[in-house]
């Protein structure tokens, strides 16, 4: 069977008419939430001048890499729902592995870099502006985007030649290398060992970057000698740590708990909260937890306000 003519299938969730309608009102809402609370944090950065500084600019990079990652999976599993259409084309398919993946790998490098800015911000405060300056912010978004494109890169294009004979149903709610891998009838021994190795560095490596950055910052703060100015450092990591530790988190339990493997309901049911829950509670733990970015939307919602009292009364 040649591949640009193959279509294959995702079985989803479940068949069950009434849980498909819940899930569809579950995932309709929760990406909505998502892009909307993303975009507002994108928003808010770009309009108020005093969050125009690297920790903001990082997190408008990850609040758009939520945005893209979610958009990645979600819509098209929406549409599968509605319709009752099932089937994704070969190149389709392709495209969502590559994306998914990529943002997905990107958002841990980004993560690094993020715990990476906390720990210049509170070790180094003389020297934040100096050295997290806008080149260099810049390179590091790059650097980050660069990366998840060339771990992603060398599985993908030998995954590209892969034969597909006897099934075309994957198991799944979306195009996840795993699922395919499994109903191919060529030999993926080779491709499985380079995603093992892909996933456990990229792990690996951003891992160890966001631990070391916190054990560099928890030894400085309990340095400071007042209970206020460790209270305020702290603060300001927390919302990241929150972060970390749901993707991390969720990481664990799909790659390395043994269980996970053998259990696909599992899988699918993490990646569902991976792919929509994640990035709807990312914004929410950002704003509620950050006072610059709240008085930010209250000023806005305050401006939003009056310009709507100022068209009435015209």
């Amino acid at each position: 069977m040649r591949n640009h003519t193959i279509t294959f299938i995702l079985l989803g969730l479940t068949d069950d008419p009434q849980m498909k309608v819940l899930i569809f009102i579950f995932l309709f809402f929760t990406y909505m939430l998502s892009a909307a609370g993303n975009l507002t944090i994108i928003s808010l950065i770009f309009t108020h001048c005093h969050l125009r500084t690297a920790m903001y600019f990082f997190l408008q990079n990850f609040s758009f890499l939520e945005i893209s990652f979610t958009t990645a999976c979600i819509p098209r599993f929406l549409y599968n729902i509605s319709t009752g259409d099932k089937t994704i084309t070969y190149e389709a398919c392709v495209v969502q592995i590559f994306f998914t993946y990529l943002f997905g790998i990107t958002e841990f490098f980004l993560l690094a870099t993020m715990s990476f800015d906390r720990y210049v911000a509170i070790c180094k405060p003389l020297h934040y502006v100096t050295i997290m300056n806008n080149r260099v912010c810049k390179r590091l978004i790059i650097s980050c985007w660069l990366s998840g494109f060339f771990i992603i890169i060398p599985p993908l294009s030998l995954g590209l030649h892969l034969e597909f004979c006897e099934s075309n149903v994957i198991d799944h709610f979306f195009c996840d290398a795993n699922p395919v891998l499994n109903i191919s009838c060529s030999d993926t021994q080779l491709i499985e060992q380079m995603i093992l190795v892909c996933a456990v560095l990229t792990f690996i490596m951003t891992f160890v970057c966001v631990v070391l950055s916190y054990i560099y910052i928890i030894i400085t703060v309990l340095r400071f000698s007042s209970a206020q100015q460790r209270k305020k450092a702290f603060s300001t990591c927390s919302s990241h740590m929150i972060v970390v530790s749901i993707t991390y988190g969720s990481c664990i339990f799909i790659y390395i708990k043994p269980l996970a493997k053998e259990d696909g309901a599992f899988n699918k049911g993490v990646s569902l909260l991976i792919s929509s829950v994640s990035p709807m509670l990312n914004p929410f733990i950002y704003t509620l937890r950050n006072k610059q970015v709240k008085k930010a939307l209250n000023d806005s919602v305050k401006k939003i306000t009056l310009l709507l009292k100022v068209k009435r009364k015209k």
